[in-house]
Order: C-alpha cells, then sequence, then structure tokens
C-alpha cells in the first residue's frame, strides 16, 4: 500500500503556533505523528514524504536516528522548503511520478495548476500550504494538517478523487 503526507515538521517548534496545531509542546506533535504514522503504516507499505519533512537538523543521520528508524514502512522523501537534511544521494527530484493501479499520480511539495499528464487527467498530491488551498481539479493537499496529523492511503485518495471535478486542462476523450 502507498500512504501520502507532507507538512510534518517534526523538531519544529514554532509550526505548533504558526498553524494551530493542537500540541502543548513539540515533543508531544511528534511523538502523535510517529504514533499515528505507525497505527496505519505497515512495515511492508511505502510513505512518500511529499516536503516539509523535518526543520531539526540539516544531517541525514540525524534526521535518520532521530524520526526516519521510529516510522513503520520504506519511505520516499520529496524535497519540500525546508529539508535541507536531503543532500547528496539522499536528494530526491522536486517531482515524483508514479503509475499506481493505473493511475498516474504526481507528487510535488508545492500546488500547481498544471502538472505533467495534467491533461490527461493525472492527479497531483502536495503539502506547503497547510490547508489553506483545496487545489484544482485532481489535486489534493495530503499535507497532516488537513488529513489529522497521519498519511492518506492511496485507497483513501481514490474515493477523494471521485468526487473532484476533472483538471482544467483535460483533453476529452472522442
Amino acid at each position: 500500500m502507498y500512504y501520502f503526507t507532507a507538512d510534518e515538521h517534526f523538531g519544529h517548534e514554532n509550526i505548533i503556533e504558526y498553524c494551530k496545531r493542537p500540541f502543548s509542546s513539540v515533543e508531544e506533535m511528534d511523538e502523535v505523528m510517529i504514533q499515528n504514522h505507525n497505527s496505519i503504516v505497515t512495515k511492508q507499505d511505502i510513505t512518500v514524504h511529499i516536503g516539509d519533512f523535518s526543520l531539526a537538523s540539516k544531517k541525514y543521520q540525524d534526521i535518520q536516528n532521530k524520526y526516519i528508524i521510529r516510522l513503520n514502512g520504506h519511505h520516499i522523501f520529496i524535497p519540500g522548503s525546508h529539508d535541507y537534511w536531503l543532500k547528496g544521494k539522499n536528494k530526491q527530484s522536486h517531482i515524483w511520478q508514479k503509475s499506481i493501479n493505473k493511475q498516474q499520480v504526481i507528487c510535488c511539495h508545492y500546488p500547481m495548476y498544471a502538472w505533467p499528464a495534467s491533461h490527461w487527467n493525472s492527479w497531483h498530491l502536495f503539502g506547503h500550504v497547510h490547508g489553506q488551498f483545496e487545489g484544482v481539479g485532481k489535486s489534493l493537499d495530503v499535507g497532516v494538517d488537513v488529513f489529522n496529523f497521519k498519511p492518506v492511503s492511496f485507497d483513501e485518495i481514490v474515493k477523494i478523487m471521485e468526487s473532484r471535478p476533472d483538471n482544467l486542462d483535460r483533453i476529452k476523450p472522442t
């Protein structure tokens, strides 16, 4: 199973105030998000973190030891605004594309009006806006501030996308 999430901001104390998160401390926030993640993601699942995973350090090893090692599953990290720890061999492209169950999924930290294959009604999953922008067409903010501080499964996204309109630039089949 694929899961998607964004904007965890592990170790970022000020995000609690900025986004009015319901936590009394950064330690509480971090622990709740780790518990939420592990309550639904198995060791075999894949989670795509679509930016702003952590501001806690600029070193990959610090983030690995403090957070990643505690999260179930395999992880793909797409860089966001604050992922300074994603350097060298650990740095991914800003856009990640994957066909899942014949559905083209495009992930980028930043919301877009058009994205690769949007004219074929591909899906765009993003973060960055902390629930302040709903998205257009088949795009969706999968950030923790939208999904109760936990990742959202591909199956849940399928249900959400069923009710969303086609992409603005969709080429209609003839």
